[in-house]
């Protein structure tokens, strides 16, 4: 039997967003799509998740998240700059993916690889196709910043920004196979994991995305990675390293670089207004963050100088590691001054 909805009470009017509290207007699209979709985060439990309250599960929450040392009274009040949501994120990419695989067509056509010069060959063999290495590492840290955010706002940035991280392994995947199979003889497709996990330029950035894996409070992994890491490897390994190879012919390189380009500038400002609304909401975060930003900066440094000394191996067109490394710190730097953050001092 059908039951009829009983009727709301005299002079009260149902509303139709009431998890939005009491509001004038519709919630866009983006609003509607985000709101309450952490499903650890849903108001009524006693926990996190379901189950006993002292179970590993949600003790990690609770240690972890809840008391952070990164609080304000409400985060469900963050929103994301760009207003993404899964479908426009979809449309967006599918639009970039089209014109990524037109270039990749068009080049290969030409056979733009074959005429790669033995020196470059080297450098994309240690410095380009080993990123998928420590992208993925990085990957794997939005992921859990994703899952353990205390707003659903914040787990739908890093979720996205997971896609696109997942896109640069994928890309620099298909230029792998491009590359060997043009030269199968120059090592692209089998020592990367060497060149990785041995080569000395590598080292640095190895030892901060794999101390960036266990810092499992939300905030801190957040900072290490959004806020000081991957804005100074970006700078290296997307925006010089991009220049390096203009110079030395090989506009392909520059370009996919340039494309991917938008993907961090995306993440840039939801992880900028992220930092802003800390700091607004809580003043007492900027000294939160800076600690944090003192604690991962020298990391990001020593990151962007050794990977520097793979672009000094050209003899000419180079670039000096210690230029990699300063302009690498400037960007960032820049980064912050903008957001008001500075790192701690020591003492």
């Amino acid at each position: 039997m059908t039951e009829t909805p009983s009727a709301p009470p005299a002079g009260k009017r149902l509303r139709t967003w009431s998890a939005f509290g009491d509001i004038r207007k519709r919630p866009s699209e983006y609003e509607i799509v985000t709101e309450g979709a952490n499903w650890t985060l849903r108001s009524g439990r006693k926990a996190p998740l379901e189950g006993n309250p002292s179970s590993p599960g949600n003790l990690w929450l609770t240690t972890y998240r809840d008391k952070s040392p990164l609080q304000v009274e409400d985060w469900g009040g963050f929103r994301d700059p760009d207003a993404q949501t899964y479908r426009s994120y979809v449309a967006l990419q599918d639009e970039q993916e089209s014109q990524v695989n037109g270039l990749l067509e068009q080049y290969a056509e030409a056979g733009a690889d074959a005429t790669l010069g033995e020196r470059w060959r080297h450098v994309l063999a240690h410095l380009l196709t080993p990123q998928r290495y420590p992208l993925h590492g990085l990957q794997k840290i939005e992921a859990y910043l994703g899952y353990v955010a205390p707003s659903p706002y914040i787990t739908n940035a890093a979720a996205l920004g997971t896609a696109d991280l997942l896109r640069r392994v994928t890309r620099v995947a298909y230029r792998t196979r491009e590359l060997q199979l043009a030269h199968p003889e120059g090592g692209f497709g089998t020592g990367e994991r060497e060149v990785w996990e041995r080569a000395q330029g590598w080292q640095p950035t190895r030892e901060a995305v794999e101390l960036a894996l266990i810092s499992y409070d939300w905030a801190e992994a957040f900072t290490a990675v959004n806020l000081v890491l991957l804005p100074t490897l970006d700078d290296v390994l997307l925006r010089q390293f991009g220049d390096v190879a203009r110079e030395n012919g090989d506009e392909l390189t520059w370009l996919l670089n340039s494309y991917l380009s938008r993907d961090t500038e995306r993440r840039a400002r939801w992880s900028a207004a992220l930092a802003r609304y800390a700091v607004e909401h809580r003043p007492a975060n900027a000294d939160v963050l800076g600690k944090w930003i003192a604690r991962w900066s020298p990391r990001a440094d020593a990151a962007a100088e050794s990977l520097g000394t793979l672009l000094e191996t050209l003899p000419e067109r180079g670039r000096a590691a210690g230029v990699v490394a300063d302009q690498a710190r400037d960007a960032r730097t820049r980064f912050h001054a903008e957001l008001g953050l500075v790192p701690a001092t020591a003492g």
